[in-house]
């Protein structure tokens, strides 16, 4: 399975504010803080990598994001290699601890959990599998609104069906355009009941982003 577009869409969105979904407040301390550290330790890489492919993009000047991805580059098989690595210890884990919520793991450390999930396009079973263990998560409050609808939207788009959250974004004639949405009229008051603000701010903000990532182009 090649990785797609909105494999860096997130990470986008991450580096251009500096945070993630659900990871604002540590909370409480967490039942095993061994694990949370790891899945800190782990995301701190898949975000490394992505940066730097990033920056790649940037000083070669107009392309395709999503061929370059799937492309023989060394920064793009860094990402593909981490990526397999992450699926492959992720899988443990749930299959060892369940979902790791807050609870567990700290607010941090769950969204750490997430985040490797959003990006395991490699396995979109096992991805679909964490949406089903998310929702029960989120029921329980050991997850947030802003993760089940990401990685909803990554599920739905991944297999080829339209969003609900409006999510997740594509690349059309050089410019960021949200994948096809389902009711599309009522996207915003979906948005709202997660905790995400209005579709056209969110798309404001990836805008800005790529377009300062763009600006040290030549």
């Amino acid at each position: 399975m090649k990785p797609t577009l909105s494999s860096l869409l997130v990470v986008l969105f991450l580096l251009g504010n500096g945070k993630t979904p659900g990871a604002d407040k540590p909370g409480a301390k967490p039942a095993n803080e061994s694990l949370r550290k790891e899945l800190l330790r782990l995301m701190e890489e898949d975000q490394a990598a992505r940066k730097k492919f990033i920056e790649w993009l940037s000083r070669q000047g107009k392309g395709d994001m999503k061929k370059d991805l799937a492309g023989d580059q060394p920064v793009a098989r860094s990402i593909r290699e981490i990526d397999r690595k992450n699926i492959a210890r992720m899988k443990e884990i749930v299959d060892k601890y369940g979902w790791p919520g807050k609870s567990l793991v700290g607010a941090d450390g769950a969204n750490a959990a997430w985040l490797l999930v959003q990006h395991a396009d490699q396995d979109r079973t096992f991805q679909k599998k964490c949406l089903e263990l998310v929702k029960a998560a989120f029921k329980q409050g050991e997850a947030t609104g802003q993760q089940l609808a990401y990685l909803t939207d990554r599920v739905l788009v991944g297999e080829g069906k339209k969003q609900i959250y409006g999510s997740q974004f594509q690349q059309k004639d050089g410019k960021l355009l949200p994948s096809p949405i389902e009711d599309e009229a009522n996207v915003d008051k979906r948005r709202k009941e997660v905790g995400l603000n209005p579709l056209a701010e969110y798309a404001k903000q990836l805008a800005e982003t790529y377009k300062s990532k763009d600006a040290g182009k030549k």
